[in-house]
């Protein structure tokens, strides 16, 4: 027996990539609906070698579904989430809307699948931003072992992270350079094609980029509030795929080689890590995959117990699709998919 999903923001890249992963990793979908906003009515999307239009999210009855995942805007999930939750469904949203309210599981499946057990407080279910998603898988393991003390990370971010505007962008771009001159930017504030930008989402006070504090505040939800990290988020000429170089201090010795291992024998990761010029991944290579992908694991001998890495994924599916669709199994398994009742 199967369930009755819905996808919000089908349309998009990543409710594209939702349905594609549905449909890949062969989840029980007895009915599926595309939901978009009124101006998408009647666009087709593919579901396996299905073809289904989508609907206005206004006019959908969301009683008759028990699971929908949303990728939207995070002001489009304030509005719509919390009603669409209580007409029944598990909702598992991909904005940055509900993630750090402190009734919403923050979850990545690798890291605390345990807190999809209070999903029920408000029905809904928050994916991390992309950048945390990959982060945080590769930092569990080692959590558990020597306790994290600080990490530094640089974040290299590609264009599909800003959505599909992003990535005409820079294809535009690219092309213009070798014509009449790349036009003018209008996603990005500045050229992205052959550049990168040192700034992604809004400037806060402190100097710091909203996008930078997701990715410490949502590692603090999802490991440990105890962890001093701090990250400076760049954008680069790279389609689909996010890297991360990350340099981390512990409490306790760590050395490489067992971080390798650790690394090795966790869910969701697999270790590419070998001292020759190809003994490593890049985003290029990510792209289309499902595990989060580590290399260049060394020591840093410039603190007592340090260690750096570099940190790959594609960020259409672990950062954003993947994430939602592996949370969706994991109710699944648990038997919390078409629990009606709130807490």
């Amino acid at each position: 027996m199967g369930y009755r999903v819905a996808i919000v923001g089908a349309t998009g890249n990543v409710g594209r990539e939702m349905l594609n992963i549905l449909e890949e990793v062969d989840f029980p979908v007895d009915k599926i609906h595309a939901i978009a906003s009124r101006k998408s009515i009647g666009v087709e999307v593919s579901f396996g070698d299905k073809i289904i239009k989508c609907q206005d999210v206004e006019q959908f009855d969301f009683s008759t579904v028990d699971l929908v995942l949303m990728s939207v805007s995070g002001a489009f999930s304030k509005q719509w989430a919390a009603k669409i939750g209580e007409a029944g469904p598990i909702v598992i949203d991909n904005s940055s809307a509900w993630r750090m309210d402190p009734d919403v599981p923050l979850i990545v499946p690798e890291v605390n699948p345990d807190d999809v057990e209070w999903a029920d407080r408000k029905n809904i279910i928050a994916n991390p931003n992309c950048s945390t998603a990959q982060l945080v898988v590769a930092l569990k393991p080692l959590h558990d072992r020597a306790r994290i003390k600080r990490v530094v990370v640089s974040t290299y971010q590609s264009v599909s992270g800003a959505g599909k505007e992003g990535m005409d962008e820079l294809w535009d771009q690219t092309k213009g350079v070798f014509v009449l001159g790349a036009p003018e930017p209008k996603k990005f504030p500045k050229q992205i094609a052959f550049n990168v930008i040192p700034y992604i989402g809004a400037f806060d006070d402190d100097g710091y980029t909203d996008e930078e504090a997701k990715m410490w505040n949502e590692t603090h939800k999802m490991i440990d509030p105890d962890i001093k990290l701090t990250v400076t988020c760049v954008r680069v000429p790279v389609m689909v795929g996010h890297s991360e170089a990350v340099n981390i201090e512990f409490h306790e010795h760590l050395d490489a080689d067992e971080a390798r291992d650790l690394l090795r024998d966790s869910p969701g990761l697999v270790v590419i890590d070998q001292r020759h010029d190809k003994g490593y991944m890049t985003p290029k290579e990510a792209q289309g995959e499902f595990p989060v992908f580590v290399s260049r694991i060394r020591n840093d001998p410039t603190v007592e117990h340090g260690l750096n890495m570099w940190v790959v994924a594609d960020n259409l599916r672990k950062g954003a699709a993947l994430n939602a669709v592996q949370i969706a199994q994991l109710l699944h398994e648990r038997g919390l998919i078409g629990q009606k009742t709130l807490a």
